[in-house]
């Protein structure tokens, strides 16, 4: 065992550990755990946990079930919700998939992301991304059909006293930073009860584990005051949907890759070909970027939520904003992607987004005019006279797209990219086949 083993075995008699919590995530995003007594733990770093690889969604077929969980010691942290100074503690540790001979898991979505980087990395690049994470707050969980009520009334930057928001912001906050995961920003988004929390950058993968314990804190902190967190796209149809705009950029060592002086917008030629990247292959993507059928109404129904392919210094109605650059700040130098919303499998999402970026600079694809203009207040013939084409419009089109996209196939892997499609179309054929609201509240009356 290596040095970060030992830290974690020592911390667990000093701690008073007495559960060990190994996560890791299916196919399609959620998380799962098994716990561990400490003393199994050290058996668990050597020779890993074995489990039922068939019971987990898009993780095996029954006759190739054997599969084994190993810790990745780095990613130890004690579960601040769990236990108390004077009760025994619960810790947690995030665990790659691999099969009986040792060989990476090819369905494990933490591995994609991996290979991925690797991918970068043989090029002298590391991916770094910085998420703005939207969800929202609700008194209750909604019963089936019913409309969900917010804690709050107040919409976005509102300070307002005994505010519930502010309060649960607090909380989720202090348990993030006591699990070493820091924090920019937070306040109150538009919609009622709905809330922002920015996570400072971080290399892809540390966000990607940051982000699904961060959907954990964000649960256990709103069950804790009696009320109900979701992370759903778009929960109202009158109001704004919730996204996880993320911050990217590539380095080299120590050198921005995206920066250079003088240049336009100080973005660098390795910069703009990363845009053109995602850009191209944006529709092909967007079915792991924007997974669910919800995710689709947040991308038509505005609220700053992109519907087009395209980029923009600044612009907030474009699906890729290059931020101002701050002088003599040439690290910071990044572009932001719109698209992405907080439902998303995050290890999948950043390997997607990273492979259309790097297509772009391996193939030197040329980035495209930007978009100037608010391109919601475009009609559709003026958008198709400057070039942007329509983002997906539904999961089923997205699919459409997604199937015959040598991109995504090969970032995937043959068996993700085959199970994760399949269970898209039944969600996208029990979804069509529903009655709605909108239907029998337009048609009884009249039909």
């Amino acid at each position: 065992m290596g040095k970060q083993e030992d830290f974690v075995l020592r911390a667990l008699e000093e701690r008073d550990v007495r559960f060990v919590r190994l996560w890791f995530t299916d196919v399609l995003g959620f998380l799962k755990s098994v716990s561990v007594a400490p003393a199994e733990l050290e058996n668990a770093f050597d020779e890993g946990i074995g489990f039922d690889g068939s019971a987990i969604e898009g993780f095996a077929r029954v006759y190739e079930s054997d599969m084994l969980a190993h810790p990745d010691a780095s990613t130890f942290q004690i579960l601040p919700w769990r236990g108390g100074e004077d009760g025994p503690a619960t810790a947690r540790m995030f665990c790659d998939i691999v099969m009986p001979d040792g060989s990476p898991s090819y369905a494990d979505p933490r591995h994609v992301l991996k290979r991925t980087l690797t991918k970068a990395a043989d090029k002298g690049f590391t991916f770094y991304t910085h998420p703005e994470i939207e969800f929202y707050l609700f008194k209750d969980v909604p019963g089936k059909g019913d409309e969900p009520q917010p804690v709050d009334r107040s919409g976005f930057f509102d300070h307002t006293a005994q505010s519930r928001g502010a309060d649960f912001r607090r909380e989720a906050i202090t348990m993030l930073e006591a699990m070493g995961i820091s924090v920019e920003f937070s306040h109150h988004e538009g919609g009622p009860g709905q809330q922002e929390i920015d996570l400072r950058y971080a290399d892809a993968l540390t966000t990607a584990d940051n982000i699904m314990t961060f959907r954990t804190v964000v649960r256990e902190v709103a069950l804790g005051q009696g009320i109900w967190a979701s992370f759903m796209p778009k929960p109202f149809t009158t109001h704004p949907g919730s996204g996880m705009h993320t911050h990217v950029s590539l380095f080299e060592g120590d050198r921005n890759a995206f920066f250079e002086a003088g240049a336009q917008y100080q973005l660098s030629k390795t910069g703009r070909q990363f845009i053109a990247g995602i850009l191209r292959h944006a529709s092909e993507i967007s079915v792991v970027t924007n997974q669910w059928v919800n995710s689709y109404k947040r991308l038509l129904g505005g609220g700053e939520a992109p519907s087009s392919i395209c980029w923009g210094h600044n612009n907030r109605s474009a699906m890729i904003r290059v931020p101002m650059y701050k002088p003599n700040k040439g690290q910071s130098t990044r572009i932001e992607l719109r698209t992405i919303d907080p439902a998303c499998n995050p290890y999948l999402a950043y390997a997607v987004v990273l492979a259309a970026g790097m297509k772009g600079i391996e193939e030197g694809y040329e980035l495209p005019r930007e978009a100037e203009d608010d391109v919601w207040s475009l009609t559709e013939r003026e958008r198709k006279s400057l070039g942007i084409a329509p983002l997906p419009k539904s999961l089923s089109e997205a699919i459409d797209v997604a199937e015959s996209s040598e991109l995504l196939a090969e970032t995937l892997g043959e068996h993700v990219f085959d199970f994760f499609l399949r269970n898209k179309r039944a969600e996208w054929e029990e979804y069509r086949t529903q009655v709605s609201a909108y239907e029998r509240d337009r048609m009884l009356p009249v039909l």
